[in-house]
Parts: C-alpha cells; structure tokens; sequence
C-alpha cells in the first residue's frame, strides 16, 4: 500500500538555472497569475526567495518606466507637429538614439546583470558546518526525506528550525525532478547520478508548500511536499520521532488493522517503524496519520479517501507504482483506522 501523500501537522498557507532574471521573471510571472491561495515567489518568508522577489520587482518597475517613456515619446512624435520654420541641426536624431537607444538601456542592464550575479552568488552561499542537514530523493512521484544518521524516514513532509539555514541535499531515484519552495528557495534540480545541495531558510513559522517543477511524467503535478517551520525544541523532536517506533494501537480496531497490514501484501513494499513491516519500494507510513495529504496532493488525507487509495490508487492517481490491494472488504476499516493512528 502506498500514500505517497504530503506530511504536515499544521495545515495553514503554505536551482538555479540560467541567469537569475530570467528565473525571476518565469517563475515570479507565471506565479503571479495563480489562484489567491496558492504559493508565490512574491510573497517570500525567507532569505533566498526575498533576494528572487526584490530582483523581480527592480525589474518589473524598471519594464514599467521603460514602457512609460517609449509612450510619452510615441504620443508627442504622434501629436506635437513640427512647424515650417523648424529646423533640426545636423546630428541630433544620432545623438538621441545613440543615448535613449543605447546608453541608457546598457547601464541599465549592466547595473541588474551586476546585482543577478550578487544575489546569484548569495544563494549559492555554504549554509555552514554546523547546519541542520536534511536529505531528499525524488521518486515517481513522491519525496523521501531522512536525516543524516536517523534510521527512519518520512515522506513528501520536511521540518526546519525557523530563523536557521538548513543544508538540503537531494538526489533522484529515476528521472530529473525540481525541487522548489516558491516563498523560501529557487528551484533545485535533481539530475541522475549527483549529490545536489540547496539551503532553506524560513523567516516566520509556518507551512510552505513546495512543488516538483520538472515534468516528470504523467502525475508531475501531484507531486508536492510541505516545509513545516518551526522553533528549534519543536524541530529536534520532530528528528527524535523519526527514530521512534510508531505509536502502538490502542483500540481492538487497531490492533486488528496493525495485523492485516503487517500479514498483508502492504508490508512487502512499506515500512512501519516497531512492526515486521520493513519495506523499502514505498513510503515509510510510520506517521501516515499526520500527512496533509494522499498522494503527494492527489486527494485529502481522511479516511474515504485512504480507503478508496488502499483499494485501488490508480484511480486517484493512475500511473503510481502500488498496484490494487487484495483487502478484505471486512477488514479495510480496521487498516484504515490503524493507518489513521500513526501520528
């Protein structure tokens, strides 16, 4: 059985390439047009989006006078008349165009170029050795994220300390993906073979969501993660829950649950941390409960929906990698009761 859904416990709002105006201008535009509750590179919460959004705005008002004057000199080429007696001394239209045309245009990209290759060096910037560490790999589709020296893991859900830069290395299990938090970071790629790294820096606590930008396949577009920030004490336990065993069922309906999961075809391809269950193909379910989400975004994570995932999720999400599972219609509450406990 296989979520593949995003993690969070707090539901609230949520690479470079090329040069980094072009970056700006692609994403910072393309964002700009989507719906008032979706995540926006121009609504940065930290360090490294504010660097993409304050180059964004410089060159949005620079395109807003530019605009602005070649209308001015249309409208009096248009409207003001050169009477008979007017005469143009040799050399001025040269002189005009060779200033309006050229010069002023050169500086004015030579200044925004210079000021792209500052902040591009900035946000290539070591986030230091004594960083929290964080390592992510894409899948088709969904993200695993484990800590350096922490056995457990969890899927398409990250925590980071507010107010501290975080190291996050990534790499891909199959094809190029792109790893982006449009209100904390660019756009990071994962390319087969190589260790990438990026950082993360929040301003505020919160929730951002974070998206694969890399067509990827048929359901690249439900494939986003969630950075949950929050104070230092809270993100340390959050790192001492990744090594825990999973809660231990409580009720007869979870324990029935734990035991068609661990003696069903789920446990070949998942993990439950403190059960036989020991599988490596999909995500680690140890806090399935707490996700924001069924597959990566597909669908809620409540329990019509984890039903219908668990009985067939290529319905929801067709194209994933978990197949229809065999669960007796008698004992698929129970799984999902069970699953729902893992927080």
């Amino acid at each position: 059985m296989d979520t593949r859904g995003d993690a969070t416990t707090h539901p609230g709002p949520q690479r470079r390439r090329g040069l980094l105006p072009v970056v700006v201008l692609g994403g910072g535009l393309a964002l700009a047009g989507c719906s008032a509750g979706a995540p926006s590179t121009l609504d940065p919460a930290g360090a490294g989006a504010g660097r993409v959004a304050n180059l964004w705005w410089l060159l949005f008002w620079i395109s807003i006078a530019v605009f602005a004057e070649v209308m001015v000199v249309l409208a009096w080429a248009l409207l003001v008349r050169r009477g008979p007696h007017v005469r143009i001394r040799h050399g001025q239209p040269l002189r005009f165009v060779t200033v309006a045309g050229a010069g002023v245009p050169l500086v004015i990209l030579v200044a925004v170029y210079a000021i792209g290759l500052r902040d591009l060096a900035a946000l290539g910037d070591d986030p230091g050795p004594h960083a929290p560490t964080i390592e992510i790999t894409g899948h088709k589709w969904w993200w695993e994220v484990r800590v350096p020296g922490v056995d457990g893991a969890t899927a398409n859900e990250l925590h980071i300390p507010v107010g501290e830069k975080v190291r996050v290395r990534l790499r891909t299990a199959d094809v190029l993906h792109s790893f982006w938090v449009p209100q904390l970071m660019p756009k990071t790629d994962l390319i087969a073979g190589e260790v990438r790294e990026t950082w993360l820096h929040a301003e505020r606590a919160g929730s951002y969501r974070g998206q694969c930008a890399e067509y990827c396949g048929t359901q690249h577009a439900h494939m986003a993660f969630m950075v949950v920030a929050e104070p230092r004490p809270a993100f340390d336990a959050w790192v001492a829950r990744l090594s825990a065993p999973a809660p231990a069922p409580q009720t007869d309906a979870q324990r029935r649950g734990k035991e068609a999961f661990v003696r069903g075809t789920c446990a070949g391809c998942h993990a439950v941390r403190g059960t036989d269950a020991n599988g490596r193909v999909g995500p680690d379910l140890s806090d399935v409960g707490s996700r924001w989400s069924i597959g990566a975004g597909a669908v809620p994570n409540d329990g019509g929906h984890l039903g219908g995932w668990i009985a067939n999720s290529q319905t929801v999400k067709p194209g994933n990698r978990m197949p229809p599972q065999p669960v007796e219609p008698g004992r698929l509450p129970d799984l999902i009761t069970y699953l729902q406990s893992l927080k």
